[in-house]
């Protein structure tokens, strides 16, 4: 199948190492008292991608709808990832990653490299044929080259669905 030279395949692999991060942000917060929910973070996050979107000339309300995508989506890992570590003792994280210092600078990079991959793919994107079958195309790439799990796969089409929307 055909798809654009400025496909979606790096918004997608972006919107993959972001929910991979969720694994990182929930051992932080699992066994401890903070809250998987935090609103005050989300806001920062979704006024950080309106202003980074204005500046870069793209939809606002499209922008703020997509990172509400990439933040609901965490937190359906990270709640995944508590009922297995619950489940199964086992299998909860034996290190606590120190979320201000080593996972928000990841997170951050993503969402500069976001805002630069929804300009690139502005004429991609949007309730079309064409927009939908490249992100069929870049979905299943970037499942190959991440070998994403059910959670993760699931996480993964909930984040990029709004790209089509």
């Amino acid at each position: 199948m055909y798809e654009p030279v400025h496909g979606l395949t790096p918004l997608v692999g972006l919107a993959a190492e972001r929910i991979l991060l969720a694994d990182k942000v929930a051992a932080a917060k699992f066994g401890t008292n903070t809250p998987i929910e935090d609103p005050v973070r989300e806001k920062q996050v979704l006024d950080r991608a309106a202003v980074l979107a204005g500046e870069a000339g793209i939809d606002v309300p499209d922008t703020v709808t997509f990172f509400r995508a990439q933040t609901e989506m965490s937190k359906v890992v990270q709640k995944g990832l508590y009922d297995r570590w619950t489940r199964h003792p086992e299998l909860a994280p034996t290190e606590r990653p120190d979320l201000a210092t080593e996972v928000r600078p990841q997170l951050d990079r993503i969402t500069t490299q976001f805002i630069d991959q929804l300009a690139a793919t502005t004429g991609v994107r949007g309730p079309t044929a064409r927009c939908k079958t490249a992100l069929a195309i870049s979905t299943i790439k970037t499942d190959h080259r991440y070998r994403l799990d059910r959670l993760h796969k699931r996480a993964l089409k909930g984040a990029v669905k709004p790209l089509c929307g």
